[in-house]
């Protein structure tokens, strides 16, 4: 079996030359984070002004189900190879049952599914099932942890599963990543880098169907195109998100761990904090089109 990867070897530095740091956002994302219980990492990349902000942005952190940006370069890697097909058709049995977030647990026993489907529910509803189902349908964390080297990404690896990390697994859970490798994860799917420009559009539409919306997502207008993935264990919280803005797209990773507030509300303070950057990122490079975010809906 071959591996397809990019054409050409892509690295982190060779996407970061020329960027300069974003004084004024650096400055003001820095201060809403100060009294932050937890450690916090934070890369800014506004992609037409080439302006930057990166506070512990190489430091490495839990992805939790940010992971499944990684698994879906996967699957996508064996599509590209002929070896899986996105109208391929699939039998879902309740050996594979897993909590946690998502809808194929629900399923029937023997119901029907394809590709395509366990995809939108593995980004969309962050479906777990479908999640470790399609890990394993890519090869496994070995496999897809290969692409990931082979884009420059060396901190950004799949833990679970995986021969050789169980270690690693233990300290960062299912996957792990940086800031900024997250984020450049994102910005070589908007350019057409993953594979090829066919295969990184087809991700890119699948990542703009998100459930999740209420944290980065919240503080856009709603008639603005975003893709996004979030995470989210007991000790850590984050997301990543490419922004469409009117002046130029702006992509973004916020990533946290060793939160002291590990609860499930939408006033975690991981949460709330990665709302106010979000809203501090968009106000500060569209103040033509600034906006004021509604009151969370519980």
């Amino acid at each position: 079996m071959r591996m397809i990867f990019l054409l050409t070897f892509v690295s982190v530095f060779s996407v970061a030359i020329g960027q300069k740091v974003d004084k004024k956002l650096d400055a003001s994302i820095r201060n809403e984070i100060a009294g932050f219980k937890g450690d916090i990492g934070v890369y800014v990349h506004h992609l037409k002004k080439n302006r930057i902000v990166a506070i512990k942005a190489d430091t490495v952190f839990p992805t939790a189900s940010i992971v499944k940006v990684p698994i879906l370069a996967g699957v996508f890697n064996k599509i590209a190879s002929g070896e899986l097909k996105l109208s391929q058709e699939f039998i879902y049995d309740t050996s594979r049952l897993y909590g946690g977030s998502g809808l194929m647990q629900f399923y029937k026993d023997s119901a029907r599914t394809d590709l395509s489907t366990m995809i939108s529910l593995m980004l969309t509803y962050s479906d777990n099932i479908t999640s470790i189902w399609l890990q394993q349908l890519s090869g496994g964390g070995v496999a897809i942890n290969k692409i990931m080297d082979s884009l420059g990404l060396k901190n950004t690896k799949v833990n679970s599963r995986t021969d050789g990390r169980l270690e690693i697994w233990k300290k960062y859970g299912w996957g792990q990543t940086t800031p900024l490798e997250m984020a450049t994860l994102f910005q070589l799917i908007r350019e057409g880098k993953v594979i090829d420009a066919r295969y990184s559009d087809k991700m890119y539409r699948y990542l703009k169907n998100q459930f999740y919306n209420g944290r980065s997502l919240a503080q856009f207008p709603s008639t603005v195109n975003t893709i996004s993935k979030t995470g989210s264990v007991n000790e850590a919280r984050g997301e990543v998100v490419l922004v469409n803005a009117p002046g130029g797209d702006i992509v973004f990773c916020v990533l946290t761990k060793n939160n002291q507030d590990q609860s499930w509300t939408n006033s975690n303070e991981a949460e709330v904090l990665t709302r106010k950057i979000a809203a501090l990122i968009w106000n500060h490079y569209e103040p033509k089109h600034a906006f004021k975010s509604y009151p969370v809906i519980d």
